[in-house]
């Protein structure tokens, strides 16, 4: 079985799903990727050999992966004739569609469907070099069909419609009325052109008189520069629709995306947003610019056709046919300009990450000595990008060149028909010059409309990529309960039965039936070896994800039930990776308040121990930090993430290493000083500096995402169980 449709993959790591809605394909079924995305657990690090199995039978395949050698996988290709998912040079995936043999030896010719690169055809050897991972063998995927995907519905992939598209335009309406008016001005103007031009001839040059043509000519500089006056304000029009529209779409991804959960952010890399946003400039092109002009073009062409077929219908019909020739041939090498476009927006992407790292990792590059093996792998993304770019430029030239050559033969036949004409004296010259100038302007629309569909091609595939978030459901649900107003949630955190899992069904458990309470108004601590789950019970708190199986509540009320938002704002968070912002230090402190409270100010800083320095700066609270915090030291940042907490006096308090950077005289004053502010809160602490979280009320330790034991301090000290052991170094208990 033949695959139908190539797919190429919109993200680095879409390699998976795009491989799987292939095989699909070859099938009769079209999968969107975005649904094959969600159910393949796609992380960062990409698509796992688990994830691919996840997706493919959700959607009714049978799911086989195996280590294979090459000579059995091309007898099992060659006698099914279906295709087989590839396991690719150690962090890809792609689709083996079929193996031929060479018209002009016997050697194998793998065709390969490579998501991120496009269809190729390569040598047994160059296949193995790429495929073969384990001594002689590679890793495979068959995909079967069974009655169940036959009978599966794909979902409908929701699109944004054109209607949608042009409703950006709608608070520019009168300043869009005034472009066409100005357009259709420069449109009156260039058709007047042809005929004064027949007059100049036939009229003053033929009589020989002067006055008629300097009339004529003075008339055609006054039309000249009244177009260059249109032009003028109709540019400056231009440049300010364009720029507000910019604004508005980046505005409105900007705003979809910080809506949606944050594990839709486990999937992309910043590359992929940055050229997102990047792409809007092709909307707003296609929007502002090319949609107007391609407009007025078919004015212009239909009203000079009407024109030519005054003057002479033979020489209209040759200039249509060679015009559809030109145009089917351009059509032509669009459909594979398309393609390429995926690939330049994925390598661009890689590109944008790779420099991202660089500039953020200088320092342990340094340290280590990874400079040039980091600038090696950024030399060989531009490489592939030249190499992309040889590839588009080749297109374009097939393209650009044969429209071209087609149009200057269109223009030689036409002005051969009607020099012949001027010869049997079946047309004046002044016709002659006229309908060249026809031929001319003709040919601008022509062109017009070829760039009009290059814009609209380039602006759809932008608008598919901004439009993966345009559906997605939002964070927020219209039914979530607020934390604050809903008295039912008052009272003690409880976990019942809570497992979690990030990457599907098969993956490990990072919380397993996890059973526990978290007394209102009390300290509670939880402890554990790195990987036991403590961030993550954290983070199913704060709702950034939600349990795959059991029940967390507040109070009586279920989270599920109430909004993420609301219980972020009733909580002071201090996380281990907690951020910085490029702004001043108060307001890293005070966040989205407009206006901050110096009372409230004063005691989040004495709080966090941080006064002294704030006031050892010559702008004290006015002094600007850098993003993530440059400029200061980690125990510095800590203490700013502790104030920021601390001002907003919250319900919950969520610590998660909040001292861990700290020296131990500082982390001992902030341990006291909060103290006096933890009374009356329900606040939980991660620590592994277990001194921290000896005078909890109670303390639950973790291991293996299950809870191993659990009470206060001189409790699980008595028992010399596993929290014995993680203490007794730090406490120096002893052996």
């Amino acid at each position: 079985m033949k695959i139908v449709r190539f797919i190429a993959q919109y993200d680095q790591m879409d390699c998976g799903p795009a491989c799987i809605s292939m095989v699909a394909n070859s099938y009769g079924k079209e999968y969107p990727l975005e649904y094959l995305r969600e159910n393949s657990y796609i992380t960062k690090e990409g698509v796992s050999l688990l994830g691919i199995g996840e997706a493919s039978k959700k959607i009714g395949f049978d799911y086989h992966a195996v280590k294979e050698e090459s000579d059995h996988l091309i007898s099992n290709i060659e006698n099914t004739k279906k295709p087989v998912i590839l396991h690719w040079d150690q962090n890809h995936f792609v689709v083996l569609n079929k193996v031929s043999n060479s018209l002009f030896s016997k050697k194998k010719i793998f065709e390969i469907y490579d998501p991120a690169h496009g269809i190729i055809k390569i040598s047994q050897e160059k296949f193995e070099e790429s495929w073969i991972s384990d001594r002689s063998k590679g890793v495979s995927v068959y995909l079967t069909p069974t009655d169940t995907f036959y009978q599966n519905e794909p979902p409908q992939q929701k699109l944004l419609t054109v209607k949608q598209t042009v409703e950006y335009l709608q608070p520019y309406k009168r300043k869009i009325a005034l472009m066409f008016c100005l357009l259709l001005a420069g449109s009156g103007i260039t058709l007047i052109f042809p005929f004064l031009t027949q007059s100049l001839i036939d009229d003053g040059v033929s009589s020989k008189n002067l006055n008629f043509i300097f009339i004529i000519l003075l008339a055609q500089l006054s039309l000249f520069l009244g177009s260059i006056v249109i032009n003028i304000f109709r540019n400056w029009l231009t440049l300010y629709i364009g720029t507000h529209l910019s604004i508005k779409i980046i505005s409105d991804f900007l705003k979809k995306i910080i809506e949606l959960p944050i594990r839709f952010f486990d999937t992309k890399l910043l590359g992929d947003f940055q050229q997102r946003i990047q792409d809007n400039n092709r909307i707003e092109e296609f929007l502002t610019s090319q949609s107007l002009l391609t407009f007025f073009s078919i004015v212009t062409f239909s009203v000079f056709f009407g024109v030519l077929a005054y003057y002479d219908v033979k020489i209209l019909l040759v200039y249509s046919i060679l015009t559809l020739i030109s145009i089917a041939w351009s059509f032509y090498w669009l459909r594979k300009r398309k393609i390429m476009d995926y690939f330049r927006f994925k390598l661009r992407s890689e590109n944008q990450d790779s420099i991202y790292e660089m500039l953020n990792g200088v320092t342990e590059m340094k340290l280590n000595q990874f400079e040039d093996f980091k600038i090696s792998e950024w030399e060989k993304i531009q490489k592939r990008l030249f190499q992309l770019n040889i590839r588009i430029l080749k297109i374009d030239q097939y393209q650009l060149s044969g429209f071209e050559f087609l149009n200057q033969l269109k223009n030689i036949i036409v002005t051969f028909l009607a020099a012949t004409y001027v010869v049997k004296g079946s047309m004046s010259l002044g016709v002659l010059l006229s309908v060249s100038y026809i031929i001319g302007q003709m040919n601008s629309p022509v062109s017009q409309m070829i760039n009009f569909f290059r814009s609209f091609q380039d602006a759809k595939l932008s608008m598919e990529r901004l439009n993966e978030v345009q559906f997605k459901s939002k964070e927020e649900k219209e039914d979530d309960k607020p934390i604050e107003s809903n008295e039912e949630t008052a009272g003690d955190i409880l976990f019942e039965n809570v497992s979690f899992q990030y990457e599907g069904p098969q993956s490990p458990y990072v919380l397993k039936d996890i059973s526990l309470t978290i007394p209102q108004g009390k300290v509670t601590a939880i402890v554990g070896a790195s990987g036991s789950g403590k961030t993550t019970l954290m983070k199913l708190l704060l709702r950034f994800y939600n349990p795959v199986s059991g029940k967390i509540s507040f109070g009586k009320t279920d989270i599920l039930h109430i909004s993420p938002k609301s219980i972020r704002k009733s909580s002071g968070v201090v996380l281990q990776d907690g951020f910085i912002f490029s702004d001043t230090i108060a307001r890293n402190i005070i966040t989205h308040d407009e206006n901050s409270d110096d009372e409230k100010l004063l005691k989040a800083v004495t709080t966090s121990n941080i006064s002294e320095f704030v006031n050892s700066l010559p702008l004290r609270y006015n002094t600007k930090i850098g993003a993530s915090g440059n400029g200061i030291s980690g125990g510095q940042k800590q203490r700013i993430l502790i104030a920021r907490a601390v001002y907003k006096n919250p319900q919950y308090l969520f610590f998660d290493e909040a001292t861990s950077a700290l020296d131990a005289e500082n982390e001992k004053i902030i341990h006291d000083n909060l103290q006096e502010f933890f009374k009356g809160k329900t606040v939980v602490i991660i620590a592994h500096r277990l001194s921290t979280v000896k005078n909890a009320d109670n303390i639950i330790v973790l291991h293996g995402g299950k809870i191993v034991e659990e009470g206060n301090h001189q409790e699980l000290v008595s028992k010399n169980g596993e929290y014995y052991k993680l203490v007794k170094n730090q406490l120096e208990l002893g052996s």
